[in-house]
């Protein structure tokens, strides 16, 4: 075994696929295969599962992934530090954030690491979905969820609180929701998984948490519309507190259940990226720079994240 052949394992299950492999080794697939068998032969063992769309990593595989990962990103390290002697800080980062807190939280950053480090490339994805990094080649993901992967490194930027809300107008005609379960008598505008029930999780002090399924009449991963859909009195919103803050306090949107702690797709926010030991210097600085922000955004301030416990 040697390193090509530990770069080629990790070109395979970065590319999720035997012909995307292909495509970016400039190999035919049959070259690939044949490689891959050579690979497995000399180890004695199988590697990868192979599916007709996919492949997968073996426990083994994982392992070597992992070690050729690591070579991998210790000689772009190495590379970057000799490139980087003088000259600002360059590169690419591939950054996958929620619609939500991304658009109304996260731009800002953005755009201020952008200009700070005019050579560095961003290409910034704006999606919900847990994605698999590996299979979308993103560098860093930012995710709701209960529980992280256990396969990624999870750094926590707080905790998400989520706030029901509709316009004056529809709290006027109709009255606001007095307990959770009145939501799955109203029309409600959300955010929704596919294929999947929508479930809100509600606590209020030391009572037993209840459940409710709701069906919502509008629902979008796009918050910006959703936000526009309680505005215009279509129903009772449920969105994280950043999405409609500023609404509340100008008193465009009216709040509901306001003692209670509502949850729906997870109570924590979290940064995810790949357990590499080394990061391409772009990355890394992008990995800091978001704790860092996030630490002072966050802190004591209203329709952001609560802090965590």
């Amino acid at each position: 075994m040697d390193t090509k052949s530990l770069t080629l394992l990790v070109e395979i299950l970065d590319a999720g696929n035997l012909s995307e492999a292909a495509r970016r080794l400039k190999m035919t697939r049959a070259n690939v295969s044949y490689h891959l068998s050579q690979l497995e032969r000399s180890v004695g063992m199988q590697l990868v599962r192979r599916s007709t769309r996919r492949v997968e990593a073996t426990e083994i595989g994982l392992k070597l992934y992992q070690h050729g990962r690591s070579i991998q990103d210790e000689l772009v390290a190495a590379r970057e530090s000799v490139q980087s002697l003088g000259k600002t800080p360059q590169g690419k980062v591939r950054l996958s954030v929620p619609s939500g807190y991304g658009q109304f939280v996260m731009t800002p950053w953005l755009l201020e690491f952008k200009r700070d480090y005019p050579d560095i490339v961003l290409d910034v994805l704006f999606e919900n979905s847990v994605d698999d990094l590996l299979r979308d080649e993103v560098d860093i993901a930012v995710r709701i969820m209960s529980e992280p992967p256990q396969n990624l490194v999870a750094r926590e930027l707080g905790q998400v609180r989520y706030v029901a809300c509709a316009s004056r107008a529809y709290a006027e005609a109709k009255g606001l929701p007095a307990m959770p379960e009145d939501l799955a008598r109203r029309p409600v505008i959300s955010a929704a998984v596919i294929g999947r029930p929508l479930r809100l999780s509600a606590y209020y002090g030391g009572q037993p948490r209840q459940h409710v399924v709701l069906e919502p009449t509008v629902l979008s991963r796009n918050y910006a519309f959703l936000r526009d859909a309680m505005r215009a009195g279509l129903g009772v919103g449920i969105v994280p507190d950043y999405v409609v803050h500023e609404d509340v306090a100008r008193g465009d949107l009216v709040q509901a259940l306001a003692d209670w702690r509502l949850s729906i797709f997870g109570r924590a926010m979290y940064m995810l990226y790949m357990p590499n030991r080394h990061h391409p210097r772009a990355i890394a600085m992008m990995i800091e720079y978001i704790l860092q922000r996030a630490q002072a955004a966050h802190e004591g301030q209203p329709g952001l994240l609560g802090v965590s416990g």
